[in-house]
């Protein structure tokens, strides 16, 4: 559909500052994470409220599509504008003031998550919520799909720590859910119904977010083991303990070899391509040295090796395994499907099988990491897009990941969300009834269909589609 008269009278209405319409800044809001490019009629940069409204306004009023964006992080589609129409690009508006009386952070929707965390730090104060992408992915975007990250065991997930959002309707019409305030308990609870949302039910401009005391003290451990079940039975072995650490991350074998090669360093001497397990501790001094002690305990039982920092710069150089493992998997194949999957934690030993004879099936690398705290894994398949038969294989290798996720009493996505690659599978994690629930509340909040049209609801198969050649700095995370 043409939208260039209507793209038009926004321009003159609004100015050519605010509306570009150039082809560089229309092909930069083009893409984001996920690589699959749909070219925009303008990238909108609101400068108030009212600039919101009036975009909002003359977009249902035209049936112009409006996608939301903050920074582009997103892996599944989510910000990519696939009906064209308008990018809103909130990336600007990123201001962050924190209340340390009340423990808050206020915060515009393209405040970055890292900027929120240093801004909190600084006030004695800890913003947990912690994805790889933190230095550049923003609120608005983890509010949009409900990011967790690696603290997410102990800590939640952005839902947790989300205690009023601001923004607009579809129509243009400003609209604020809770207040700041810890309790509230007037009306329908629709702050919840947008966080997770994705964007198509309205649009966060400003949210007050919950704040936790600073940790005062913290202890890192990496603990290697012969096999994935190994490792897997040594975490459920520790949760038994009820130690619960503020980090769990697991890399399985193939993800500490992509770490050894980006690194070139092996991770322990004599033990090289070894699973590992990264754990933090976080809290008072005295609760800290107690769980440690239990930690080195079930480290020297359960592990064949393990290496503690005795300082934060230890701490980082044992941070750089997990850092480094993502961009090196390209080693592996120039594309890949990453899937943010949950699987429930009686299940994960039968999950480290399967995953083994998916990788056998496939004939593909599978390199697998993520957090053992939640069940939150990164299944990452890899494959040539130029080999026709590597492409059919991950196919049918993600395809036979989502079903036995499902089977298993997992979830589809932990904090990806379903964006555009995850809707084939949306209607093995729902019923039919759920999935018209959903659509209901989307057509009773977007009648006119505006807010990220083809996300969630229509099948999109992103491994038939062309990806960009394309590298984001946050690619590494």
């Amino acid at each position: 559909m043409d939208f260039a008269a209507a793209t038009q009278r926004l321009k003159s209405r609004l100015g050519p500052r605010v509306v570009r319409t150039e082809r560089a800044q229309r092909d930069e809001a083009s893409i984001d994470s996920s690589k699959i490019a749909f070219l925009p009629d303008a990238v909108i940069f609101p400068r108030s409220r009212a600039d919101v409204a009036k975009v909002l306004a003359a977009a249902n009023r035209g049936r112009v599509p409006v996608t939301v964006r903050g920074r582009g992080t997103s892996l599944t589609g989510s910000a990519a504008p696939v009906r064209g129409g308008w990018v809103l690009d909130l990336h600007r508006w990123n201001r962050v003031r924190i209340d340390p009386q009340a423990g808050m952070a206020h915060v515009g929707a393209g405040a970055t998550v890292e900027s929120v965390q240093k801004a909190a730090e600084a006030a004695g104060w800890f913003y947990p919520p912690d994805p790889s992408s933190k230095k550049y992915c923003t609120v608005g975007g983890n509010i949009a799909c409900n990011a967790g990250g690696m603290h997410g065991g102990k800590y939640g997930v952005t839902r947790d720590y989300v205690i009023a959002l601001a923004g607009f309707l579809p129509t243009g019409e400003w609209v604020r859910w809770g207040t700041s305030t810890k309790k509230f308990s007037a009306g329908f609870n629709l702050r919840d119904l947008w966080i997770g949302s994705e964007g198509m039910l309205g649009v966060v401009t400003e949210a007050t977010l919950k704040l936790i005391p600073l940790p005062a003290a913290r202890w890192t451990l990496l603990v290697s083991f012969r096999t994935e079940p190994d490792a897997f039975r040594a975490v459920l072995a520790l949760f038994a303990l009820r130690v619960q650490p503020a980090i769990c991350e697991f890399l399985d074998r193939y993800s500490v070899e992509c770490a050894e090669r980006a690194t070139g360093k092996v991770v322990f001497e004599g033990q090289a391509g070894r699973p590992v397990v990264l754990l933090e501790l976080a809290g008072g001094p005295a609760e800290v040295r107690e769980q440690r002690a239990v930690l080195l305990r079930w480290a020297a039982e359960h592990g064949t090796a393990h290496r503690a920092a005795r300082t934060r710069a230890e701490a980082e150089e044992l941070w750089q395994v997990r850092r480094s493992c993502s961009g090196a998997m390209f080693k592996m194949g120039d594309s890949k499907l990453n899937e943010d999957i949950v699987v429930p934690m009686a299940k994960y030993v039968a999950f480290a099988r399967f995953l083994e004879g998916l990788r056998r099936e496939s004939g593909l690398s599978i390199p697998t990491f993520g957090h053992l705290a939640d069940g939150n894994l990164h299944v990452n398949i890899m494959y040539h897009r130029g080999v026709p038969a590597e492409v059919r294989a991950a196919t049918r290798a993600v395809a036979k990941l989502m079903r036995t996720v499902v089977r298993l009493g997992g979830a589809i996505s932990g904090e990806h969300g379903i964006g555009l690659a995850k809707t084939p599978f949306l209607h093995l994690q729902h019923s039919p009834a759920a999935i018209r629930a959903m659509r209901a509340v989307k057509d009773a909040l977007d009648p006119r269909g505006i807010l990220n049209p083809g996300k969630m609801f229509r099948v999109f198969k992103v491994w038939e589609h062309r990806r960009v050649e394309v590298r984001f700095p946050w690619d590494h995370a």
